[in-house]
């Protein structure tokens, strides 16, 4: 009898996965007449295309969404490290999505995002993100109109922007700055923190408020900083000690001062400093940013567009944050492609603050797209108005590209026990 029940379950699972393999779902959702939306015929996803390009540092997972009507679309997934891994979720969803009609955005990602038995990390969750991405290509193309037509319409003219800088002393740093906002005319920057493992609090901070220092004196009063810790303290405390120290220097804000995973401390840093605070790039879905803002620990999210769940789920994220009076300053390391995603996104959303940003005038940035969106004189960026992203992959280039395994360096302290970076 169990051999029975087990031989007709598995004859199920195996009926089920070539249903799927078909874009068969019964009871799932149905086409409206005969397919059509709107004044387009049916469409349905053909194949679904990965990339993995090499970008000097660290590879870019794209996904490229085949249908049976010559339109495509293009998005990025995160790169985690293992991104392998990415590709091989990717090419599994591929085989429920095979059939459907791409421009159910909602309903596809519903689609993966139940049929994951648990919720998804950052393998999962960036995987899901790339492909929703290329979705909403399709939908921007199947209509004519830009995806921020879309997603509510535009709410400014042009996307401003920040890039980080760096620098190994204090006048370095300065000269950096200053240089970077006569090059591309940034009315923001962002700076990490002096912080190595082996040095000792005191000194690290004494050291990252001299960098912080020299930069708002070279740049002036009104360029606004950012500073990243990179959670690079574990105590709460030395967060504190630092974000106060930072204060008379006015700064944008303060990044992942803690690490995300304790909201409550995270809320304890925010009520002992007087400086904006920053986070969420580690964090996903709605589910884990409707705790985060509800403790009311942050004045800017920053959740990141190719790990986060997508555009849509980054709207919801915006929603809520709006609902706390929070501003949303979106995670973007990854490549040109991911830029504009997020320019579309920011076109679209009223709390929007500012965009991290890297100008692609050198290296695989300026190659890995057709014509990636480069930042104005005035540090900002123009919104696209063509259909989908206004953006094409310049797949030509990646036989230049090889992608190559690596991962986070780590950092160790005096001891050689590591710490978070």
């Amino acid at each position: 009898m169990k051999r029975r029940r087990f031989l007709l379950g598995a004859g199920l699972a195996a009926a089920a996965l070539v249903q799927a393999q078909k874009g068969e779902f019964p009871g799932g959702l149905q086409p409206l007449n005969g397919g059509k939306i709107g004044n387009t015929g049916p469409m349905k996803i053909t194949e679904i295309k990965t990339f993995l390009v090499g970008g000097g540092g660290r590879n870019w997972v794209y996904v490229k969404i085949l249908t049976d009507q010559g339109i495509y679309g293009i998005g990025e997934a995160y790169s985690a490290g293992p991104d392998e891994a990415t590709v091989k979720v990717i090419e599994d969803f591929a085989i429920w999505l095979k059939g459907q009609d791409p421009r159910n955005v909602q309903y596809l990602f519903d689609l993966m995002y139940n049929t994951t038995r648990f919720p998804g990390g950052l393998i999962v969750n960036s995987a899901i993100s790339g492909i929703e991405h290329a979705l909403w290509d399709i939908a921007g193309k199947a209509a004519g109109l830009p995806v921020w037509a879309l997603l509510g319409g535009r709410t400014r003219n042009k996307i401003r922007t920040y890039q980080s800088t760096g620098g190994t002393t204090p006048q370095q740093a300065g000269e950096n700055a200053k240089r970077m906002v006569e090059k591309y005319g940034y009315t923001a920057l962002k700076m990490g923190i002096q912080a190595p493992g082996a040095m000792p609090y005191n000194q690290a901070t004494r050291e990252t408020v001299a960098h912080v220092k020299a930069v708002r004196e070279a740049v002036g009063p009104d360029v606004d900083i950012g500073v990243d810790v990179h959670a690079k303290f574990f105590e709460p405390t030395r967060a504190i000690r630092l974000g106060q120290a930072l204060e008379p220097f006015n700064p944008m804000w303060m990044e992942e001062s803690i690490r995300t995973e304790n909201f409550a401390a995270m809320k304890k840093v925010a009520d002992h400093v007087n400086i904006p605070l920053a986070s969420g790039e580690c964090n996903y879905m709605i589910h884990e940013f409707r705790p985060l803002l509800e403790v009311q620990a942050l004045d800017f999210i920053q959740p990141d567009i190719c790990c986060c769940g997508g555009v849509l789920t980054m709207k919801k994220i915006a929603a809520m944050a709006e609902a706390q009076y929070v501003m949303v300053a979106p995670h973007n390391p990854m490549s040109p492609l991911a830029t504009a995603v997020n320019v579309h996104f920011a076109a679209s959303t009223p709390n929007f603050f500012i965009l991290e940003y890297a100008a692609p005038d050198s290296g695989a940035r300026k190659d890995v797209l057709k014509e990636p969106l480069m930042v104005k004189k005035d540090g900002y960026l123009e919104i696209p108005n063509q259909p989908g992203w206004g953006v094409e992959l310049n797949e030509e280039a990646f036989k230049h590209m090889p992608p190559a395994p690596w991962r986070r360096g780590t950092s160790f302290r005096s001891d050689g026990s590591p710490y978070f970076q």
